[in-house]
């Protein structure tokens, strides 16, 4: 696919030799016996790392299996479920409208979303008062509206905990269902809190797909793939799965707690609901499928500013503005101390808080399937790290995202 004269290198980005871009090759190397280790121990089945620095790939390398059960080698363009990396092409999406002068951050949704008007909130006695204010755009890209993400998995159809490991996985995709009909469920929930003043991983960017959906009279399939997908060359980033690509799919697993940790199957490519799903719920809190070569694409895009090979996607000052911490002092509990939230993305506010490696303006989110994605404005790199295994979490030992990322710094050693 040619973008502006531009030839869609297959690593998603041009490739350089680490020493070009102040990386060390020996370093580097590194990264694979990090990762053989927890293949070797069953906690992944297989990986893929990518490193870029100044627009060009030093790093990309396939481990492991993308399907155990075939015993499917990882391929360097298997399409992986991306979940919450999701969420920050949702805020791109919703600041392209931004920025057509739309809406102003701190104005209500409401506006566009009437079912939110006067939202009410639910007191520790288990009463309702009014909000002090209404829900804006900006609580909706923070995570700090005080949606119920409890209530929402309830709408959806979803019981609460873990899933199952090996067992038959609860879908949302209800025939006829689309996310617009549950986040208009949501609006007659009471909040858990008072809109700005705390921080609850929440639904709040399925309310922002909503929105996209809403101002633009679009589906946000179609807002992605002619807006930002096609114009940046992310060829392989979809909510539902074309047919002709299912070899390219990988098989779902989980963590399995009864089995030491171990890996074990969820979620098989062609029985997989991504692939026969009825394809009318577009989630823009988890929703998209991708391949590291695509997200590489969208990765290097915010890092220069909004643009990639003569695109425009944003304006510097917006990415600037989606990349800044908005939550104050308020603690980011998936992150720990030291991070700030932007507009779907964490974002790093010192160094002394956190023992992590790493750089103030820091940023980025990761996927419900254990993927990763950080980007350092200072440094001008970015990492991606993609498996599938849900609920890592389970697993203290399954700490192969920050492990990746300690990795990636360390290799760093010059300009």
């Amino acid at each position: 696919m040619t973008l502006s004269g531009v030839q869609r290198p297959t690593t998603g980005l041009p490739m350089a030799e680490p020493e070009e871009v102040g990386f060390s090759s020996q370093r580097l190397a590194r990264i694979r016996p990090a990762m053989q280790k927890y293949i070797d121990s069953e906690m992944v089945p297989g990986t893929v790392t990518v490193v870029a620095r100044h627009g060009r790939i030093v790093h990309f390398e396939t481990q492991g299996l993308m399907d155990v059960e075939a015993n499917k080698a990882m391929m360097p363009d298997a399409i992986f479920r991306i979940a919450s990396m999701t969420k920050p092409i949702t805020c791109v999406a919703l600041l392209m409208l931004y920025e057509e002068g739309h809406f102003l951050l701190d104005q209500p949704i409401s506006k566009f979303l009437p079912a939110f008007k006067n939202p009410v909130v639910l007191t520790k006695s288990g009463k309702t008062v009014p909000a002090h204010r209404e829900i804006n755009f900006r609580d909706c890209m923070t995570h700090t509206a005080g949606f119920s993400a409890a209530a929402y998995g309830r709408i959806m159809g979803r019981r609460g905990g873990p899933q199952v490991v090996g067992g038959p996985q609860p879908d949302p995709n209800t025939p006829g269902e689309t996310v617009a009909e549950w986040v208009d469920r949501l609006a007659k929930v009471p909040l858990n809190f008072q809109p700005g003043t705390d921080w609850e991983y929440h639904p709040g960017l399925d309310v922002t797909g909503v929105l996209v959906e809403t101002i633009s009279g679009q589906t946000l399939d179609d807002f992605f793939r002619e807006r930002i997908f096609e114009p940046l060359g992310m060829v392989d980033t979809h909510f539902y799965l074309p047919a002709e690509k299912l070899p390219r799919f990988t098989a779902g697993y989980g963590v399995d707690v009864k089995n030491g940790g171990r890996f074990a199957l969820v979620d098989r490519p062609e029985t997989s609901a991504k692939v026969l799903g009825p394809k009318t719920v577009f989630s823009g809190g988890g929703g998209l499928l991708s391949t590291p070569a695509d997200y590489a694409r969208f990765a290097q895009m915010l890092l220069n500013g909004g643009s990639l090979d003569g695109v425009q996607i944003l304006g510097r000052k917006t990415v600037e503005l989606m990349t800044t911490s908005h939550t104050g002092d308020i603690t980011i509990y998936l992150r720990g101390p030291g991070y700030g939230h932007g507009f779907g993305v964490f974002v790093r506010k010192d160094l002394c808080s956190n023992p992590l490696v790493g750089s103030i303006g820091e940023y980025g989110w990761g996927g419900a399937f254990c993927t990763w994605y950080f980007a350092d404005p200072k440094e001008d790199l970015f990492g991606l790290f993609f498996t599938q295994v849900r609920d890592y979490g389970q697993n203290p030992d399954l700490v192969i995202r920050a492990d990746f990322e300690r990795m990636v710094y360390q290799a760093l050693v010059g300009e």
